[in-house]
């Protein structure tokens, strides 16, 4: 198994243990256009309580790959996402929470 299916199966496994339905295909998706971070400890998770970490999804991800336009909104969503995930829950995998924030505003299509 290559080191992305090991990835893929990691977050398939937390996705279940979260009790939330996900399309592996999309999930495969997002995860590709994460890059190298998957690979790393540190740059693989979110750091769900830092606003600095919240703000860079924001801009970078949110609105920079997904085209989305900076309004409350976009924090609600990462909130409701962070909530999704769970406070106690340390394994805030950065590709989940992206994956998350897609099926949050509809934007699979940027995945196709």
């Amino acid at each position: 198994m290559s080191k992305f299916d090991e990835c893929i199966a990691k977050y398939e496994k937390e996705f279940d243990k979260l009790k939330v339905k996900y399309d592996g295909k999309l999930l495969r998706a997002v995860a590709k256009a994460c890059g190298p971070s998957l690979y790393r400890a540190d740059a693989s998770k979110v750091a769900g309580s830092d606003p600095k970490e919240l703000d860079r999804i924001k801009k970078n991800f949110l609105i920079k790959k997904l085209g989305l336009k900076d309004t409350p909104k976009l924090d609600e969503g990462i909130a409701a996402v962070m909530k999704t995930m769970g406070s106690k829950n340390r394994n805030k995998y950065r590709a989940m929470v992206y994956y998350l924030l897609v099926k949050q505003f509809r934007k699979a299509s940027v995945f196709k």
